[in-house]
């Protein structure tokens, strides 16, 4: 029997839609791991052999699910290629015997996602709605976990997975990452630039102080399924929806980082969504100069004096901090002011029973989207972003990192920190 909280939210909250699960027929998982797959007949398998590498006392406990989905103006060659991989499920494979493999088709006609919302985020949600009536909560803390179809793991993945979530405080994960490798010296380039902006900029976050300071790789995050069902489940956006659902996650229920164990996502250019690795990618390759810029130490250290200027003033009122915060930097007195913070100071410190409510109330205001704006702001507005060979240096010198410009060994540092 599911507790109430979870037919609650099934009821009120889960997807509904003429979507269900085919192959895998039992129940009582202590997790699930959710693959949507778009278009990735050639890489899918791969990612399920490299899943079923992990030992197989945890892969009998799992539930692997994948989502094969497309919207209804999808191009013709996507749909054909879902197609295939819906065939190649249903014939099964000797290779993956050892997976507890369920998919769910959304690509059939009829079954298509709809034009207003359909996208991964759609796809996700239907994954973990559907594995939630599917898992054990006679044991504590079963968990739901993201993949990527075209992303590979480590035989440790299952084990450091289980191993974080039996004594984490927080409900939410992230789980370190490093993409693999491109095919050509130029893909190897661009994803090296990719993933040092993307790894530089939670270096940055983390130096401020903020508490948004992780990664938000929609392959390499988790949480357990009472923290999804606390923060509302998996949103329903065409784009960046791991970003705003791993923000909320920070708010509803925490996050931290899964160790031992490393995630391989794909390095390939892609075109389907309006940003991340994909585009970036095919923004690089194309030979767009200001495709991926990298943000200067100055503005990570005014959100650090920001930051800590909240933090030293919750007995003051907004007019207060608004004037000093203006004479730390005009141009985040100017972001400030845009936003309205007296006025949403004073509500949040109105609502506010004691100074650490507040400040986690300030944390739900200033979220990670704000926090991003307002880097946004400083560059756009007095700090031009520029190349990491010359804007890097100065943060990991700030971080006690030495100094280090070539962009390689630069990532190899960072990803080493991070992990």
């Amino acid at each position: 029997m599911l507790p109430s909280g979870i037919t609650k939210y099934l009821s009120s909250r889960g997807i509904k839609g003429p979507w269900r699960k085919a192959g895998e027929a039992g129940a009582g998982f202590s997790g699930a791991v959710v693959i949507p797959a778009l278009a990735e007949s050639a890489r899918l398998f791969d990612t399920l052999r490299s899943l079923a590498e992990n030992p197989p006392d945890l892969l009998s406990r799992f539930l692997v699910l994948v989502v094969v989905n497309h919207r209804e103006d999808a191009r013709v060659e996507d749909k054909a290629d879902n197609a295939v991989t819906l065939e190649m499920l249903a014939a099964g494979d000797h290779t993956l015997e050892k997976l507890r493999l369920g998919w769910i088709d959304a690509a059939s006609p009829g079954l298509e996602l709809p034009l207003s919302r359909g996208g991964v985020g759609l796809a996700r949600k239907i994954g973990f709605d559907l594995a939630l009536p599917l898992l054990d909560f006679s044991s504590p803390g079963p968990i739901l976990v993201a993949l990527d179809a075209d992303t590979l793991v480590q035989p440790d993945y299952l084990p450091a997975l289980i191993d974080h979530f039996r004594s984490a405080a927080h409900g939410g994960a992230v789980i370190p990452f490093r993409h693999q490798e491109g095919n050509t010296g130029e893909e190897r380039d661009a994803i090296i630039r990719y993933e040092l902006f993307l790894r530089s900029y939670v270096l940055g976050l983390s130096l401020a102080g903020s508490p948004y300071a992780f990664h938000t790789v929609g392959s390499a995050m988790a949480c357990s399924a009472h923290a999804y069902v606390r923060m509302g489940g998996m949103n329903s956006r065409v784009a960046a929806e791991d970003f705003y659902f791993l923000q909320q996650l920070k708010k509803t229920a925490g996050i931290s980082q899964v160790k031992g164990t490393c995630v391989r996502p794909s390095p390939r250019a892609s075109h389907r969504v309006p940003f991340g690795t994909g585009r970036s990618v095919s923004r690089i390759l194309s030979g767009e100069k200001d495709a991926v810029l990298f943000y200067r130490a100055d503005c990570f250290r005014i959100l650090s004096a920001w930051l800590t200027l909240v933090g030293r003033s919750l007995g003051s009122t907004g007019s207060q901090i608004m004037a000093a915060a203006r004479a730390l930097s005009p141009f985040l007195g100017n972001f400030l002011e845009h936003n309205r913070f007296p006025s949403a100071w004073e509500k949040l410190a109105e609502n506010a029973a004691s100074c650490d409510r507040l400040i986690a109330a300030f944390h739900e205001w200033f979220d990670g989207l704000q926090t991003m704006k307002l880097v946004h702001h400083l560059s756009d507005a007095a700090y031009p972003r520029g190349d990491p060979e010359e804007l890097l240096p100065p943060l990991l010198e700030w971080a006690g990192l030495g100094t280090v410009t070539a962009p390689e060994e630069q990532l190899a540092l960072l990803s080493s920190i991070q992990r």
